[in-house]
């Protein structure tokens, strides 16, 4: 190992926990992959440079590409250059390759096995007593079951049940992080969980959503359960709706043969949004932090799932933007596949009945975006007491492209006159926490890396989270297919199709402030209210 990254390590958040103390060998299945190199490896780096990484770790490569350990690093180094050319060389000096025949190569996985086992023999004879394996599955579910297979069989670290014990490498553990789609509706997603529940426990599979992993979604538990006057207004009695957007100004862009299989229900609706929604709605848990706070912080996001009905057509507002099916590798050219969805759905609870949950998504549209909002109802009487009408207040939390939240709120407008006017009370992070060109918050991957080393599991999907997300999705999503459904046409670059807006604002019920301009950073002078 390097002498500089072996001679000393920083004390971090992490440093009193004992796997930090242990080796760590990661192997990344499907290496050669534009996953693994953009992000995959990216975010080991980003562990790397900050020494989060135990110092006795190397990192493996897995496909079946064939190539040399030098053709890996450099086929990486591209994608690595935001870190110091020493951090870089010393981070691949790190990283091997092993290929193999397939996925499912048993040979070749025990190949592996044999260099993971020479690894940690090393590693733990100075040191420690114990090396632990992380699984990185950067590659399409129709490998899972194979690829699972030959791991349990082959490569697992020797502490897991019916696994050879004669191998001398020490105990330690063994985890799976898995990549999205977990199927394409209920069935299929069935199908995903037998396979990979054949050969993982469930304490050992962590499902990665990245949307789970973004500062904003982390940090609704503080938000919400951290301050006095959130509980307080957080339910039916004061909110009039709830708003998950995403939005991209880029169609498929090449990948309209994977996209046109999906769709924007599953692609982002059904997994990301609605996962952060769960966030965004759940009760409490009695428990918000540490190891343990995992699986109750999950009882409650299926609670919130069990309580939503399956969406049903009249629920939902479809479009495609025009030119959609130019894409090459889009085969049906008469393609309904939508590119634009509204959807609204309701949680039937005593905290929420009644409350439209609406879920908007679309590509090729007018900006980058991705946001909560919640609008809350008219204050009181506020028309009688002013004389006109008084804008909504509202709280928005900007998960992308600039991370900020941010309360609309009503003021007097400035100066000689008194009606009022909506501006925000905000918090934006890359000025009050990040005021430097050379500090940012970690990206989604290294945080979810991260916790899976650390073994929580509160940011990563359960296998009965899912299976319930599929039950509200499954039917409308055979409806739309089977029946061709057809969407509305929108123009590239627009909000998205006509009479969208007015769908959302009619299913919402949100009151737009047409008047309001978010003004981000910018001074407002007087002149310009």
């Amino acid at each position: 190992m390097p002498s500089e990254r072996t001679s000393k390590s920083k004390v971090t958040h992490v440093s009193h926990e004992e796997w930090t103390r242990e080796g760590l060998a990661i192997i990344v299945v499907g290496a050669s992959g534009d996953l693994a190199k953009k992000k995959t490896f990216p975010s080991l780096l980003s562990l790397f440079n900050d020494e989060l990484l135990p110092l006795n770790t190397k990192i493996y490569g897995f496909a079946r590409s064939k190539m040399t350990d030098e053709q890996l690093r450099e086929k990486l180094r591209p994608y690595l250059s935001k870190y110091e050319d020493t951090v870089v060389q010393d981070f691949l000096d790190r990283c091997f390759y092993q290929s193999g025949r397939g996925y499912g190569d048993v040979d070749s996985w025990q190949e592996l096995n044999t260099k993971l086992t020479n690894f940690e023999e090393e590693a733990t004879e100075n040191e420690n007593n114990k090396s632990n394996r992380l699984f990185y599955f950067a590659i399409p579910p129709n490998v899972f079951a194979e690829t699972g297979e030959a791991i349990k069989t082959s490569c697992m670290a020797p502490n897991v049940p019916a696994i050879d014990r004669s191998s001398p490498s020490p105990a330690g553990f063994s985890r799976m992080i898995v990549e999205k789609p977990f199927g394409r509706d209920l069935e299929s997603c069935k199908d995903i969980l037998h396979r990979l529940g054949q050969h993982f426990d469930e304490s050992n599979l962590f499902r990665i959503d990245h949307y789970l992993g973004k500062e904003m979604v982390q940090n609704l538990m503080v938000m919400r359960f951290g301050n006095l006057w959130m509980e307080q207004i957080w339910n039916r009695n004061s909110v009039e709706c709830v708003m998950l957007t995403f939005k991209e100004p880029f169609g498929t862009e090449g990948r309209g043969g994977y996209f046109d299989q999906y769709g924007i229900i599953r692609d982002i609706i059904q997994n990301h949004l609605l996962q952060v929604m769960c966030l965004l709605c759940m009760e409490c848990p009695n428990k918000l932090d540490g190891p343990e706070a995992g699986e109750k912080i999950r009882d409650e996001k299926v609670r919130v799932l069990e309580s939503m009905p399956p969406v049903t057509l009249d629920e939902v507002f479809l479009g495609q933007y025009e030119g959609y099916t130019d894409d090459e590798t889009i085969t049906n050219k008469q393609s309904n596949c939508p590119t634009f969805a509204l959807v609204r759905c309701f949680i039937n609870n005593p905290r929420w009945a009644g409350v439209p949950i609406v879920f908007k998504a679309g590509k090729a549209l007018n900006e980058r975006k991705a946001e909560m909002r919640i609008q809350f109802k008219d204050a009181p009487a506020a028309e009688q007491l002013f004389g006109t009408k008084v804008p909504r207040n509202e709280i928005v939390m900007k998960l992308q492209p600039r991370e900020t939240i941010y309360m609309k709120s009503n003021i007097k407008t400035p100066g000689f006159g008194s009606a009022p006017i909506q501006s925000e009370l905000e918090v934006k992070y890359d000025t009050r926490y990040f005021n430097s060109s050379t500090e940012s918050n970690p990206d989604a991957y290294s945080r979810l890396i991260l916790d899976v080393l650390r073994g929580r599991s509160a940011s990563f999907v359960r296998s009965d989270e899912l299976v319930r997300a599929w039950e509200i999705f499954t039917p409308l999503l055979h409806q739309i297919e089977e029946e061709n459904i057809q969407p509305h046409i929108y123009e590239a670059g627009s909000r998205g199709p006509d009479g969208a807006d007015a769908w959302s604002a009619e299913k919402s019920g949100y009151v737009r402030n047409d008047e309001y301009v978010y003004h981000d950073g910018t001074v407002c002078r007087k002149s310009s209210l």
